[in-house]
């Protein structure tokens, strides 16, 4: 199963590190029953489209954690053996847990497919972004309008190899 795992660039840096993306379990996002549900679709290339950008607003929610992290959202998207994610069936039909899964285990970085992030121009959105997603949670238009502001900016596609590069260790 494919599933997307919210990061920030320092999260990033300690799975170079380490040379895992976590020890579950731990949240990701993934095409789930519900995400099928939801987004009335049955293309597959869609549906993982859709449970990246969930991934892409997990990854937000870490970054208004974090006053320190560069204002880039980061996902990496790895392939973890069946059964090793799950979907929560309590919170299935939660709209705030579309796609999300459990991710049980060790999973490796070096299992990644690809790593998803910002550009430098979408700083300043997700800035914002992340400032306002406190309030957007509760119900403030307003600040939902600014969170969808950083979801205008497409996450660019890095092969794993440009890990080093992307947190400030390579060459």
């Amino acid at each position: 199963m494919r599933v997307y795992v919210p990061l920030t660039l320092p999260g990033l840096a300690e799975a170079h590190r380490t040379g895992e993306l976590g020890t579950g379990p731990f949240l990701a996002y993934a095409v789930t029953p519900a995400l099928r549900e939801w987004y009335l679709s049955d293309d597959i290339e869609e549906l993982e489209y859709a449970a990246l950008n969930r991934a892409a607003l997990g990854s937000l929610r870490l970054l208004a954690q974090d006053a320190a992290a560069p204002r880039r959202r980061v996902v990496v998207a790895v392939d973890v053996p069946d059964g090793t994610a799950s979907a929560d069936p309590g919170r299935g039909l939660d709209p705030a847990a579309l796609g999300e899964v459990r991710v049980t285990g060790s999973v490796p970085l070096a299992e990644a497919a690809s790593v998803h992030v910002d550009s430098d121009d979408a700083e300043a959105d997700v800035t914002a972004a992340a400032g306002a997603l406190a309030a957007a949670d509760g119900g403030d238009d307003d600040a939902q309008f600014v969170v969808d502001g950083a979801e205008d900016h497409e996450l660019l596609w890095f092969a794993t190899q440009e890990i080093p590069n992307l947190v400030g260790l390579g060459g």
